[in-house]
């Protein structure tokens, strides 16, 4: 076994050549080595042949053959899978040597969830560019299912916010950074702000503001008002824009559950209004998830050093 990884491995340092994983996530793209082929500015035989020539040198199918085209087989995916890391290597390199020539000093890309948006993200920022006010830093803000698959093909350098029971927990390091729990807001003229003692009851007559199908937190909201009776909002909002609900809160009669570290500021100011009701779910971690065998740019470590240290000081 041993032999035969030592093989391949020699294989591809020799011969491999990224024309050939271009056309292989090209044809993964496409279903299609035609198209793949055209995409790439080259004959089909010879895109037919290249990929017969990466079969031999790794040992394996890496697709199957199908009256729509081809599909990649589990070797093909991990093998595209990996190739699209190549490259996303590749075009931050490309990134980072520009951000240097320009006196950037870096580049870090960070994916953001709605529990770290507003708070910890701004602070670990403002601690990085005190130290290194030429750090190029990118956000992408968006939900687990979205941020994940950029994490694990390289596109984004660490995700942060609520650290959920990942599935790809082979493949990602989680590095809790607080905790946080989840509040029920409103607005200041909604009929229940102010009120002490509020019970789920009073809550059910208003719409509410929930996070999406796909996040752990809605699968929690679902389960508790299962629990309740079966019970159905007369309205139900869908989102993670926080802007969006900020200006439903204040405008409409809704209830809205939030992390309790993203609408601190708007509480404070009287923007919002945090109901007496202990919300009885949600509790979780707020963290950074980064790939587990990826070792991060100097401005990647800087940013989580920051991170480490605009939790605690919290």
């Amino acid at each position: 076994m041993i032999g035969r990884h030592s093989r391949i491995v020699d294989r591809a340092l020799t011969r491999l050549k990224l024309r050939q994983l271009r056309l292989l996530v090209a044809v993964g793209v496409h279903g299609n080595i035609q198209n793949a082929a055209r995409e790439l500015g080259i004959s089909q035989p010879a895109a037919t042949k290249m990929i017969q020539d990466l079969e031999l040198d790794f040992e394996v199918k890496l697709f199957n053959r199908t009256n729509r085209g081809v599909v990649p087989t589990v070797s093909g995916e991990s093998l595209i899978r990996h190739g699209k890391l190549i490259f996303a290597q590749i075009s931050n390199a490309a990134q980072e040597l520009d951000d240097l020539n320009e006196g950037n000093a870096g580049r870090v890309v960070v994916g953001t969830l709605l529990a770290a948006s507003t708070s910890l993200l701004p602070r670990a920022i403002d601690i990085l560019l005190a130290e290194r006010p030429n750090v190029a830093v990118k956000i992408t803000e968006g939900t687990n299912e979205v941020l994940m698959p950029g994490l694990l093909s390289g596109e984004i350098d660490m995700v942060v916010g609520r650290l959920p029971a990942h599935r790809h927990r082979d493949k990602i390091r989680q590095e809790k950074l607080l905790e946080d729990r989840i509040l029920a807001v409103v607005g200041p003229d909604h009929p229940l702000a102010g009120q002490s003692d509020v019970t789920f009851a009073q809550t059910m007559p208003f719409g509410w503001i929930v996070p999406p199908l796909e996040t752990t937190l809605r699968r929690q909201v679902d389960h508790f008002f299962v629990g309740q009776q079966q019970y159905v909002p007369p309205m139900s909002i869908e989102s993670v824009s926080y802007l969006a609900n900020r200006a439903l809160l204040q405008s409409r009669d809704l209830v809205g559950l939030m992390p309790a570290e993203v609408v601190a500021q708007d509480v404070a100011n009287g923007h919002l209004m945090a109901l007496d009701w202990t919300v009885p779910f949600g509790q979780g971690p707020i963290g950074v998830s980064l790939r587990a065998d990826d070792e991060l740019s100097p401005a990647g470590r800087a940013f989580r050093a920051a991170l480490h240290r605009a939790a605690e000081a919290k």
